[in-house]
């Protein structure tokens, strides 16, 4: 059974607009997902991608969008009577024999490795992560603190010669980052999510808001990406699953210049200040010290330590 075969299923026996996480529950809880074999972890999130491009590109398609925020799915056939449109609200309903999506038991610490392998391999940034607990929450705004920063060197790029003469002038061309990192984003957390990057990430060349499970809402997309438009937050989603298939949805906005004031704000966090202090150490040696950022743990490492989570 397919994913479009399993929501009309689901839906010709439950009579009403679901979304496709309720779907997915009514599905889990009638025991049609073992008919579609499916071994990801947001099966709910395929199907809502499924839909979607149904209804976008297929005009005799066979379903509908009923509501917003969240959007539902309904059967044309079924809206006989026309009571359900784009514009109707519906009501949540518990299915018949509710049960629960199946929750990601990673804790959000746990995609940092995961993180760093991909600002290693695509951004070409070491990373480090800052430890929230060593900051005075006395001398701190609510969101200061980036759950890790990152430091792009110049040094296998440029020859000797460049990167000193750069020095000397003052504008050797490394590139800070700061990530802000979610186990899911939803229109449930987006707007606390974001406006944490921004407060969190202005004094970098780039910031990035970072998860693991991002809703495939179409209304959510285009919200993600106004709001990384408007204040140039890059937006990575990281795939447990598959290292190498964690991706740049939306890139950041680069800045020339860093936000110094910021900078030393930060640096009354001790993993702030030492993170400084062995960037200025590896570009005076030109030689960088791997062992003082966070591990790289390859594809195959980070794949096993997810498994146990499966």
């Amino acid at each position: 059974m397919t994913f479009i075969e399993l929501a009309e299923k689901v839906i010709r026996e439950e009579n009403r607009p679901l979304t496709p996480e309720e779907i997915w529950q009514v599905a889990c809880a009638r025991q049609y997902d073992a008919a579609v074999g499916t071994q990801g972890k947001t099966p709910w999130a395929s199907i809502g991608a499924q839909l979607y491009v149904s209804i976008k590109s297929d005009p005799t398609t066979i379903w509908m969008r009923v509501g917003k925020r969240p959007t539902r799915f309904y059967l044309k056939a079924l809206n006989i009577a026309g009571q359900y449109s784009t514009q109707t609200p519906v009501p949540t309903q518990t299915p018949q024999s509710p049960i629960s999506a199946p929750a990601a038991r990673y804790l959000e610490r746990d995609l940092h490795p995961l993180l760093a392998y991909f600002a290693f391999h695509n951004l070409r940034a070491y990373c480090k992560t800052i430890n929230h607990t060593r900051s005075k929450k006395d001398e701190f705004g609510e969101w200061v603190h980036p759950d890790m920063v990152g430091v792009y060197y110049p040094l296998d790029d440029w020859e000797d010669e460049v990167v000193e003469l750069s020095r000397v002038i003052g504008s050797v061309s490394l590139r800070l980052y700061s990530f802000e990192l979610k186990r899911d984003l939803s229109f449930s957390n987006l707007r606390e999510a974001f406006f944490q990057s921004v407060s969190n990430s202005s004094w970098a060349n780039e910031g990035y808001l970072v998860a693991a499970d991002i809703s495939q809402d179409e209304e959510f997309q285009s919200e993600l990406q106004r709001l990384s438009t408007s204040f140039g937050i890059g937006i990575i989603q990281l795939s447990p699953e598959d290292p190498d298939s964690s991706r740049i949805l939306y890139p950041a906005k680069q800045r020339e210049s860093l936000d110094w004031d910021t900078i030393n704000k930060l640096t009354l966090n001790p993993d702030v200040l030492d993170f400084l202090g062995r960037v200025k150490r590896d570009l005076t040696s030109k030689e960088i010290r791997m062992e003082r950022y966070d591990t790289i743990i390859e594809a195959d490492g980070l794949k096993k330590d997810f498994a146990k989570y499966k």
